[in-house]
């Protein structure tokens, strides 16, 4: 350790430096970019439509072939590019724990880079620093901390010689010296960065939907193939040219469009997402917020605003109110409901020259809000003192401060001495029990007289009051003989403050409840400050249960999962309880979204199904365990971003019944022409036109769909339930089938009006195109719903206008194998895309009148 009161040598720092190793936390993963775009095929769809390319090379079919990469690699870009771009967005949100440190070396202070400090390194630290490594405090002049990112609570920590002091942490008020102790991994901030690395992280319950959607749909392409070419040896036909027909069609059956699809979905809905106020840092965590049942947050910065905010004022026999909230200048001091100024007030004048004078605080009003410096206690009792209308400038013509006792965690009180133009004061502020000890006399108006036993009982019991309502409790009083020291003082009145509720967290969790999301608060405060901001928000209700550190070690892992559910605060937690406490609500079958800024919530924070860090407040550590990064840390933005996510699984369920009924449409229907013995309905390059330009198109309007109204009236879904869930399965099965059958008919009509073959595939081209396109409208609810989304509608014109010139314009009949169908020919066709909405309308008529 270090020796001398010079520091370290520059060598000696070196040598050590070589020996600990640079003051970060771990080896920083690099982006590795070429990594990045590889890892976009390994979708097991992606691998799917590998294995068509192969047989579409295989079957001579190049052009398809070529489409089918151009699919995948268009899949891939987009995935890449929106991973990409979200990390360049979070590098340029990312701060580092402390850029810089003040560093005595050889004697001489030098600011070097952080990453340079070593252990017996000697910091010197002054108000608004941030601590480069953790270190124990060689001298210390009112030093006190934020430790809040480490110990999730908003109560400045007083810090004196031989105390530790913590990496990433703020230096509040007054300077040290301070000896490290340990830098990088070996800190406290570097411990839980390890616990980070050591959390699991799960696949998104849309990854594994759609893994099942894959192994569905490749089960589904071998049965295809065996199926048709058993049916193709019954019929006499030879077994290898029926099983390149299987193959072919189980290639027609892959929507090849959808891994394409969803990218752009999740993709729009990220960029939704940005514009109102959060990142996605993964793709599909987004989606996962969607089903999420449970939202646990952190207290301190999440709910609160972390700005002590004064709400009370207790001068003898009087009580006040004081409006607003945090460092806003809007507010008013009130007595009985009526406005009151200081400047009419004595004794309210007196308590806030009090507070404003035995402060080192600083505030500087701009414009509706106050610029603050120093420590949050006494910038709060600062604030409020500005809303009676006293401020330091307004008493630097009445008052000088020729002297100070700082505050000491020991004394727990500061006393400054002022000239007026009366003489000498001793002005003093702290905490209660130990200032009221030492007051003989209370303030009466301008005078004072004697304090009582009653005036005593009194004060202790405002007191009471104010820490029952979870507020933290200032006590002043002033002497005429300041000669005395902090002695024979008179009580001149209390101020209780708290860390008030973001204003908008109440409507948010109300929102949660309404869409039976649990919001769960875990935090390190104390059990009445978390309860009373818990009780304020909405996050506790009549019931709910509260669960202490010390009592979660004495359950077991399943005794906590059976208790959690019936639990809404838990206090006193450390990192490792967060951990448990999350990993408990999965183990209930729960889908749990984690909030969090400080280095506290990282683990946990990773742990989640979804990880929710701060953009402003959060700590590097946390973003980079996160999903979702909240820019605005506004716990409402979470709530929105958990609409948009049950959006998405909502489109995402409408565009893959549009797309697997197309695809089983285009399947059965040759399925039954094979059965008739007649020729192949459709071309391959017309059934990759089909598949790749009437059906993504479309598909990716789907996508862009309004949420239904209730959708934030509905319970979360199941972690288990299946894409195909509620019915999806029959309805996809029975009007795929519906729709093979008729394109398949019209096929059978349109060759035997014609004789002419081209005709009948053009005629079945029509049929199949234009029954998707109004099946398009189905898939938006029960019923045809042709309104609301114009997006939708385009996408339906142009596949129609499209199609229409692939069969009408003659330099595209040559590409495409087509030729007009006119006249009466085609009426088949136009019976065939209206069989479809009729029988489908005839089955709910029949199912409504049965009921």
């Amino acid at each position: 350790m270090l020796q001398t009161a010079a520091g370290l040598t520059q060598a000696q720092a070196e040598h050590r430096l070589k020996q600990a190793g640079e003051n970060t936390l771990g080896n920083k993963k690099q982006t590795n970019v070429a990594a990045m775009f590889f890892s976009q095929f390994k979708d097991l769809m992606i691998l799917i439509l590998a294995g068509a390319t192969i047989v579409s090379v295989l079957l001579g079919e190049g052009a398809e072939a070529v489409t089918i990469i151009l699919v995948v690699l268009i899949n891939a870009v987009m995935g890449f590019l929106q991973e990409y771009r979200t990390e360049k967005t979070l590098e340029a949100l990312q701060e580092l724990a402390a850029p810089t440190a003040h560093v005595l070396r050889g004697g001489k202070l030098r600011e070097i880079d952080a990453r340079q400090v070593v252990p017996g390194d000697l910091l010197v630290l002054e108000a608004g620093d941030r601590i480069a490594a953790d270190c124990t405090v060689r001298t210390a002049v009112r030093l006190s901390c934020n430790e809040s990112m480490l110990t999730g609570e908003s109560v400045p920590a007083a810090k004196r010689e031989g105390d530790r002091i913590y990496m990433g942490c703020t230096v509040l008020t007054g300077h040290a010296e301070a000896i490290v102790s340990a830098t990088g991994m070996q800190t406290e901030m570097g411990k839980i960065a390890d616990l980070v690395e050591s959390a699991q992280e799960e696949p998104t319950p849309l990854q594994c939907r759609l893994r099942q959607l894959g192994r569905f749909i490749a089960a589904a392409c071998v049965i295809i193939c065996f199926a048709v070419a058993l049916l193709g040896v019954w019929q006499g036909n030879d077994f290898f040219d029926m099983l390149l027909t299987g193959i072919s069609l189980a290639v027609a059956a892959i929507p090849e469009g959808l891994p394409a699809i969803v990218t752009v979905t999740l993709a729009l809905s990220v960029n939704r997402i940005l514009r109102r106020g959060a990142v996605i840092r993964r793709l599909h965590a987004v989606e996962t917020l969607g089903c999420a049942g449970v939202i646990c947050t952190d207290k301190t910065g999440t709910v609160t605003q972390n700005k002590m905010t004064v709400q009370r004022i207790v001068l003898p026999e009087r009580s006040f109110s004081v409006s607003g909230s945090g460092y806003e200048t809007a507010g008013e001091i009130s007595e009985n409901g009526k406005r009151t100024n200081a400047r009419q007030d004595a004794a309210l004048m007196q308590l806030c020259t009090a507070g404003v004078l035995c402060s080192t605080a600083q505030i500087t009003r701009r414009d509706k809000t106050y610029e603050v410096s120093g420590d949050p206690t006494e910038t709060a009792v600062l604030v409020a003192a500005a809303k009676a209308g006293v401020t330091r400038e307004m008493l630097a013509g009445q008052y000088t401060v020729t002297g100070e006792n700082p505050f000491d965690a020991d004394r727990k009180r500061m006393s400054v001495t002022v000239r007026t133009q009366d003489g000498r004061k001793l002005l003093c502020k702290g905490a209660p029990d130990l200032l009221l000890m030492r007051c003989t006399h209370i303030a009466q108006g301008k005078t004072q007289r004697p304090m009582t036993p009653a005036d005593r009982a009194q004060i202790k019991h405002a007191c009471a009051e104010l820490s029952a309502a979870a507020m933290r409790v200032l006590a002043f009083a002033q002497s005429d003989t300041p000669e005395k020291g902090e002695e024979q003082l008179c009580f001149l009145g209390l101020m209780g403050m708290i860390d008030p509720p973001r204003k908008e967290v109440r409507s948010a969790v109300q929102k949660c409840r309404e869409a039976g999301i649990r919001p769960v608060m875990i935090t390190g405060d104390s059990r009445e400050t978390a309860l009373a901001v818990a009780r304020q928000t909405g996050i506790a209700r009549q019931g709910d249960g509260v669960l202490s550190g010390e009592e979660l070690d004495a359950l077991s892992d399943r005794e906590l999962a059976a208790r959690c559910m019936r639990t809404s605060v838990y206090v006193r937690v450390t990192p490792a309880h967060k951990l448990r406490i999350v990993r408990a609500y999965k183990a209930a079958g729960q889908v749990v979204a984690m909030t969090g800024d400080g280095v506290n919530d990282a683990p946990a924070v990773k742990e989640a199904d979804i990880g929710v860090a701060m953009g402003i407040t959060g700590t590097d550590v946390t973003k980079q365990a996160s999903g979702v990064v909240i820019l605005d840390d506004n716990f409402a933005t979470i709530v929105s971003a958990a609409e948009e996510g049950r959006v998405i699984y909502q489109n995402i369920r409408r565009f893959i019944r549009f797309l697997l009924t197309s695809n089983l449409g285009e399947v059965t229907g040759m399925l039954f022409g094979m059965l008739l013995h007649l020729p192949v309905m459709l071309l391959p390059i017309q059934i990759l036109l089909v598949n790749l330009f009437t059906d993504s198109l479309p598909a990716v309007a789907l996508g862009m769909e309004k949420p239904a109204q209730d959708i934030m009236r509905r319970k979360p879904r199941p972690k288990n339930e299946g894409l195909f869930a509620h019915g999806l399965a029959r309805t996809i099965v029975v009007r795929g089938v519906m729709l093979g059958a008729a394109s398949c008919g019209a096929y059978w009509a349109v060759l035997r009006m014609s004789g002419d073959l081209a005709v009948a595939r053009s005629a079945c081209f029509l049929a199949i195109v234009l029954s998707q396109m109004l099946h398009l409208f189905e898939c938006r609810g029960e019923g045809l719903h042709f309104t609301g989304n114009p997006a939708l509608l385009a996408a339906a014109l142009a596949s129609v206008i499209s199609t229409l010139l692939v069969v009408y314009v003659p330099i595209l009949q040559k590409i495409f194998g087509t030729t007009a169908v006119c006249g009466n020919l085609l009426i088949p066709v136009a019976a065939a895309v209206l069989a479809g909405p009729v029988a489908a309308a005839l089955l709910r008529l029949i199912r409504k009148v049965t009921r």
